[in-house]
């Protein structure tokens, strides 16, 4: 504190100096703010004299005031009275002082007040007169009312108030000034910014008060420093000041006001802390999570953290949880296994040998990344694991390894909790030169920890379902290496993205009775594990239904109701139809309403397909759409061809039948079946996909295999925007030499007939192994086909991977196996068929029924089942 005596302190004199002399006063003087006025009256009462004053405040002339009597001139008619008695005691040479109403016009009532000082006085005869001194009391009264709200403004502000004079030392200060510096009030009088204030903010404060003081200009919200009498805390200060006038506008000092804003200081940088840790916090909420892998989740928390909060850091997840574990040994008392999954620095590149919880009991020194570790039981570390609950740990200094020198002072050990279970501690770290973590600290660095918690606790869920989805979906599709009789298959599935290998897209391989064969792609809406879900079970209802062995049409009109009620709609529409009469029209009845969930059912099992069916004997496919897009053709030496499938509706709308189209697929032709990610994505439109589509398979030569590569890398199969699915078959046929086909007439001997041409047939194809078979199962269906049925009967061989006998007749009547009685003389046929053969079955044809069985080949190695040893078992 400088003391009063400081020669910076002296202001430039602007007063004159000296004895006082005759001058004129400047204006501005006090009697410029009373206004008094003067007049005086003569021995005879009257008045005499007049002053230009008394004119200019009352309002009268002085042509119209000299000479009268002052009563009866301007005091009113009941008022006179008692105004001459007054005046006649005046001149008897009392002096009064009083309040007397008068008026300006001279017949008006009383429209003014004045206070009037009246002293007895002498004429040059010595005769009694009197001087009169008068003052508008209005005027008066307003002074006195604005001295009194400036004293009260000055006086009782709850900021310091104080007045400079123009040599820049302290006229006045206010009560409030006094209590924060110390000592009365009357002690800062003449004072001036060295005196309570330190040099450096005193010069500030000498600068400003000259500048006021010379421009006029105010300062606002000037920040002064300085200590309080008795207290450690710095204060600081928020200054004002202004230069006041005077009457006449001369400048007569500067008025200060001072407001401690200490504590306001205070709280706007805790605001700003608030504030920074906010974006902190949006930052991280903006950042973690949005990968659903534990190690990325981990570093962006450190990213986020170092070197915004922390110097240095490092994340640990227990180890059996990143296995898939639920909870495994030893998390509860913090003993369990850890990983170090993570670690960020701004001052080493490697953990600091001195960190509080850096070293394990398994190994000595600091822990690399990907290390598995225990921390010691009694750990600071292990605490906060058993506990839960944030630590905070001082450090110590290193004596070698990495990052010598530079000293970890304060550490924060948090747990990692999602869910009430801890997954893992994240250490947060300061060293030397940094604030000490504090209690907002570490409610920030609980917060950060509890947010990627949740997320690695997200990311780990995920992945374990996403292991169990993906082994869902896997065993749903077909092998790698489907096979097929006179086809060639190849196959691809993508998944949308690496990190969602599950979808709804799916591809089947449907071996036939005949050597026929079902293809089938299909898309299910939507993505992840409900989408999959309703793939798995869409699939498995197109193989029972193929295994019926309906047309294509008819296959996915029964798979559009079993759509249909797995996703909710089917009670809608057995309503629906009971509620048709004779005429076929529906009944007005409100549509029942359905609940949230059932119609998000309902989308997830809306789903496009395209069901078709491969016969090699004939080399003719017959194709049904349901709004899938349409298959692809290229024969060869041709441009790759759409074919022109009625595109249909998809599988869960229903109301409208299913068309099917028969096209002929010669030797070498290529037919490829796909889902819409494979051609359409935001990059382009559907048609420029189709068209890249074609122009790929056009002229593929190439082996099959090769030429699913070859497609896949011609389109953009990376947008990540939907599942891929591709089916690819060549066709080949079957030979005409593998082909046996016969008509049959309607008659008895026809039975011994077609043992002979079965014999005949599987000599020439060197199967001697299969004719006591296949002669015994012929019979028995050429017999039943005499006997249950009617019209010509046609027996057809066919060999290619199996052996296939057929045997058609007129007859709609589906053959029906039963158990035969001991004394039952027949009905033992078809268990007979069923106990040689690897399958049987049959199946409508548009003009009656085919009832087959299907042998495995001779490999030199099994053993067939002997005719007889069966017939004889049925017994």
């Amino acid at each position: 504190m400088d003391g009063p005596g400081d020669p910076g302190a002296r202001p430039h004199a602007r007063e004159p100096q000296g004895p006082p002399v005759w001058q004129s006063s400047r204006p501005g003087s006090i009697y410029d703010y009373i206004r008094v006025a003067s007049f005086s009256l003569g021995p005879d009462g009257r008045i005499d004299q007049w002053s230009e004053r008394a004119e200019q405040m009352l309002g009268i002339p002085a042509r119209y005031a000299l000479g009268k009597d002052p009563v009866a001139a301007f005091v009113p008619s009941e008022l006179r009275e008692t105004g001459r008695r007054k005046v006649s005691e005046i001149l008897d040479g009392r002096e009064w002082t009083g309040l007397v109403p008068y008026r300006r016009n001279e017949d008006g009532p009383a429209d003014g007040l004045a206070e009037i000082y009246v002293m007895p006085s002498r004429n040059e005869e010595g005769e009694r007169a009197a001087v009169c001194v008068v003052v508008d009391v209005r005027a008066l009264r307003g002074i006195e009312t604005d001295l009194a709200a400036s004293q009260a403004v000055f006086g009782q502000s709850p900021m310091g108030f104080t007045l400079f004079g123009t040599d820049l030392k302290l006229l006045r200060v206010n009560e409030r000034f006094a209590t924060v510096f110390g000592g009365p009030a009357s002690k800062y009088r003449g004072c001036t910014p060295y005196d309570f204030l330190p040099r450096p903010e005193a010069e500030r404060m000498t600068v400003a008060l000259r500048r006021v003081l010379d421009t006029g200009e105010p300062v606002t919200e000037m920040q002064l420093v300085g200590a309080v009498p008795g207290e450690d805390e710095r204060r600081r200060w928020s200054i004002s000041l202004y230069r006041l006038h005077g009457a006449s506008g001369r400048p007569i000092g500067v008025a200060a006001l001072a407001a401690d804003v200490t504590g306001r200081r205070r709280a706007e940088r805790e605001a700003a802390n608030a504030r920074r840790n906010l974006a902190l916090l949006n930052e991280a909420g903006a950042r973690i999570g949005n990968s659903l892998d534990l190690e990325t989740t981990a570093r962006t928390l450190l990213d986020v953290a170092v070197p915004q909060f922390c110097d240095l850091a490092s994340v640990d997840l227990y180890q059996g949880l990143l296995s898939g574990d639920e909870a495994p040994p030893g998390t509860s008392d913090g003993s369990a296994e850890l990983r170090r999954v993570a670690f960020a620095s701004a001052v080493s590149d490697a953990p600091l040998a001195g960190g509080p919880c850096c070293e394990s009991q398994d190994a000595p020194g600091p822990v690399a990344v990907g290390a598995v570790h225990r921390y010691p039981f009694n750990s600071p570390c292990a605490g906060a694991l058993r506990t839960a609950r944030a630590q905070i740990i001082p450090g110590r200094e290193s004596d070698d390894g990495p990052g010598m020198g530079a000293v970890v002072h304060s550490t924060l050990a948090v747990p990692m909790v999602a869910r009430d279970t801890v997954v893992g501690l994240v250490q947060f770290s300061r060293t030397k030169g940094s604030e000490p973590f504090g209690e907002r600290d570490t409610a920030l660095a609980v917060e950060l920890a509890a947010r990627a918690a949740v997320c690695i606790d997200n990311a780990r869920l995920y992945r374990r379902e996403h292991e169990r989805a993906l082994i869902l979906q896997r065993s749903l599709l077909p092998p790698g290496d489907p096979e097929a009789a006179g086809l060639d298959i190849a196959c691809r599935y993508l998944p949308g993205t690496t990190a969602t290998e599950v979808g709804g897209d799916w591809f089947d391989v449907i071996e036939l009775p005949g050597h026929r064969t079902a293809l089938v792609v299909g898309d299910v809406m939507g993505r992840g594990l409900r989408a999959a879900v309703a793939m798995g079970e869409l699939r498995t209802a197109v193989r029972t239904l193929a295994l019926l062995d309906l047309e294509p049409a008819e296959v996915l009109s029964a798979l559009d109701e079993i759509a249909r009620g797995l996703g909710g709609g089917g009670d809608g529409r057995a309503k629906g139809r009971g509620a048709r009469g004779r005429s076929g029209t529906a009944a007005s009845a409100p549509e029942p309403r359905r609940s949230a969930r059932t119609a998000d059912l309902s989308e997830v099992y809306l789903a496009t397909c395209v069901y078709a069916v491969y016969d090699p004997v004939t080399r003719r496919a017959t194709f049904a759409n349901a709004g899938h897009l349409p298959p692809v053709l290229v024969e060869e030496g041709e441009d790759a061809l759409l074919l022109d499938v009625p595109p249909g509706m998809p599988l869960g709308v229903g109301g409208e039948p299913f068309e099917e189209i028969e096209v002929e697929l010669p030797d070498g032709a290529l037919l490829a079946l796909y889902t819409d990610g494979l051609v359409e994505s935001r990059e382009h439109p559907l048609d420029e996909g189709l068209q890249a589509f074609r122009r790929a398979l056009s002229g593929a030569d190439r082996p099959l295999e090769d030429a699913c590569d070859h497609v896949l890398s011609a389109l953009d199969t990376s947008h990540g925007e939907d599942d891929i699915a591709l089916l690819m078959a060549r066709v080949h046929g079957l030979p005409k030499d593998a082909v046996g086909d016969w008509s049959l007439a309607p008659e008895a001997r026809s039975v011994a007939r077609a043992r002979e041409l079965a014999r005949d047939q599987l000599t020439d194809w060197g199967l001697q192994d299969l004719v006591d078979t296949t002669e015994l199962l012929v019979s028995e269906l050429v017999t039943n086909a005499l006997r249950h049925g009617h019209g010509e009967i046609r027996l057809r061989l066919l060999l290619d991977r199996t052996l296939v006998c057929e045997v058609w007749d007129a007859d709609l009547a589906q053959p029906r196996r039963r158990r035969a009685r001991d004394t039952d003389e027949g009905g033992r046929g078809l268990q007979l068929v069923g106990l040689l053969s690897e399958g049987w079955g049959s199946r409508r044809t548009p003009r009656g029924k085919t009832v087959w069985f299907e042998l495995a080949l001779p490999d030199g190695e099994s053993t067939a089942i002997d005719p007889t040893e069966a017939l004889l078992s049925l017994f």
